[in-house]
């Protein structure tokens, strides 16, 4: 099985081989790339793409394994690491690759939401905390 690195990896040159060399991705190239960490994660957390299909309109069931889902699918993004944000190296992802109309709204969101998993021992539980706090501060929040 592919460790967190590999699949990183994998994920950044889906990025970068979508035709785009240099530059912001577009948001044609984030949605294949979120596609990769989806089809991942989903298996990961044994969570159900019904549930799963949710986050995409910024709503968040309570279920340990979408939980799970959304701290996979952050820690491939690099957003978090062991149930911390990783907030330096989220707002560079977001300045280098986030195409510009969605760029602004994330970085705001991200800190606004900077503080939202502290005191929480569960990983799954302090991703799911952030990423249900960015959607409600982002108007054009997206997940895969």
């Amino acid at each position: 099985m592919a460790t967190r690195v590999e699949l990183a990896l994998l994920v950044w040159i889906a990025v970068w081989s979508t035709g785009k060399v240099e530059g912001k991705a577009t948001v044609e190239q984030m949605m294949k790339t979120g596609e990769m960490i989806r089809s991942v994660c989903i298996g990961k957390a044994k969570a159900s793409e019904e549930l799963v299909n949710q986050l995409k309109e910024s709503k968040f069931p309570d279920a340990m394994e979408v939980k799970c889902y959304v701290n996979c699918a952050l820690e491939m993004m690099q957003a978090m690491k062991k149930g911390k944000l990783n907030y330096d190296a989220m707002l560079k992802q977001i300045d280098t690759i986030m195409p510009d109309e969605l760029a602004e709204p994330m970085r705001n969101a991200v800190n606004v939401c900077r503080n939202s998993a502290d005191g929480i021992k569960n990983n799954c539980e302090a991703s799911y905390a952030v990423a249900k706090c960015i959607s409600k501060n982002n108007p054009k929040f997206v997940f895969p």
